[in-house]
């Protein structure tokens, strides 16, 4: 999938064409990003989708928030022309130097993005800048090790041996420490799709800027 810039193009599995095959990974992810919008509140009137991808998650949010602002920004070029042919308003930029003001978003999601960072704490303390006060931070992390496993299980072999150019593996702990660290009040935490982190595919932290 076409998350990182320095992934190379020969073999390279799209998002949109793994989704559009249905079948149990479809609905795990349609399920993941239900639990993740579900902290957007009426009172959230700017959304953004940080590392938006090909826009699958940008097209959710548009359907279920149409009173709301919505977008998307991601470093790789070819994501960008992707959503764009999909009607979808994305800007080309990287999570280090965002073209954004400061405390201009009420929300910010970030779906399977941190593991991509060689520096997340100087893409955290950005994204944090361009929050609002009280603003949000929705943000889910793998669990490669599970994920490796489930493919294998589901025979996708090619998905599971897969390059996807993640920088770091995370977990709970550490994640949340990073967050504290840049002095944001954690709100929920929670695996998914089960209560432990050893058994789950994702780990969702959803912290506020105080």
């Amino acid at each position: 999938m076409p998350v990182h810039p320095d992934l190379p193009k020969d073999g390279m599995i799209y998002q949109r064409v793994q989704y559009a095959k249905g079948g149990p990974g479809r609905w795990y992810w349609d399920w993941r990003d239900s639990i993740a919008f579900s902290y957007i509140n009426p009172g959230h009137r700017i959304i953004l989708d940080m590392g938006c991808g090909e826009g699958i998650g940008l097209e959710k949010l548009k359907k279920n928030f149409p009173e709301k602002f919505i977008f998307g920004i991601d470093l790789e070029k070819e994501n960008v022309e992707i959503c764009k042919k999909y009607n979808l308003d994305v800007i080309r930029a990287n999570v280090y130097n965002l073209p954004l003001a400061n405390d201009s978003i009420d929300v910010c999601i970030c779906i399977d993005m941190l593991e991509h960072l060689k520096t997340p704490q100087k893409g955290l303390k950005e994204l944090k800048r361009v929050l609002k006060k009280d603003g949000l931070i929705i943000m889910t992390i793998p669990n490669d090790r599970n994920f490796f496993i489930a493919r294998i299980a589901m025979l996708m072999f090619k998905e599971a041996f897969y390059e996807a150019g993640h920088e770091k593996k995370w977990t709970p702990k550490s994640l949340e420490r990073l967050f504290l660290e840049e002095g944001l009040k954690i709100e929920d935490r929670r695996n998914l799709p089960f209560i432990l982190w050893q058994t789950s595919l994702h780990h969702l932290v959803v912290a506020r800027k105080i």
